[in-house]
C-alpha cells in the first residue's frame, strides 16, 4: 500500500505551551532522551551485551524574541539567593489531516543558557533556547494544552 501523503504529520500545526500558555512565538521544538548504556561481556560468546543504566533528556525550543520573560525566569539562577528555573514544557503537533496526533509533557525542564541579547539590523530577532529534562509523559491529544 502507497503511503497517503495527506497523512503525514505537518510541523506547521506544532505547539509549545508553558504554564497553561501557548508560545506561539515558537517556531521549532524538539526534545529526545538518549538512552545511556554500558558494555556487558559474556563468557561462551563474542557478542558485546549492553545494559541500560541511565537515561538523558534534551532538547531546544526556537522562536521569535516577543518578551524578556523566559530570559527573567531562566536568570533567576544569578542570584546566589534563588535556585535554578526548574519547569514543565508540553509539546504538542495536531496535524487535522494526519494520524497519530500527540502532546508530550516534559518534567523537570532547566534550560542551559541565558539569552541576554542576540540581533542583527535588518532582521528579525529569533532565540534558540536548548534545555535538559528529567522525565516526560505522553498526554491524550486534545485541542487544548
Amino acid at each position: 500500500m502507497a503511503l497517503d501523503a495527506t497523512r503525514v504529520i505537518n510541523g506547521t500545526y506544532g505547539e509549545v505551551w508553558h504554564d497553561g500558555k501557548w508560545l506561539t512565538n515558537i517556531t521549532s521544538a524538539e526534545a529526545t532522551v538518549e538512552i545511556n548504556k554500558e558494555e556487558v561481556t559474556r563468557a561462551g560468546t563474542r557478542w558485546i551485551a549492553h545494559k541500560v543504566t541511565s537515561l538523558t533528556g534534551s532538547g531546544t525550543i526556537t522562536g521569535y524574541k516577543v518578551t524578556t520573560e523566559l530570559m527573567e525566569a531562566i536568570g533567576q539562577i544569578a542570584d546566589d539567593r534563588k535556585g535554578a528555573f526548574v519547569t514543565e514544557l508540553i509539546l504538542k503537533l495536531d496535524d487535522p489531516e494526519a494520524f497519530g496526533a500527540y502532546r508530550v509533557r516534559l518534567k523537570g525542564v532547566q534550560f542551559d543558557q541565558i539569552p541576554l541579547i542576540n540581533y542583527e539590523v535588518g532582521s528579525l530577532v529569533e532565540e534558540e533556547l536548548p534545555f535538559t529534562f528529567t522525565g516526560y509523559e505522553l498526554l491524550d491529544p486534545v485541542h487544548e494544552a
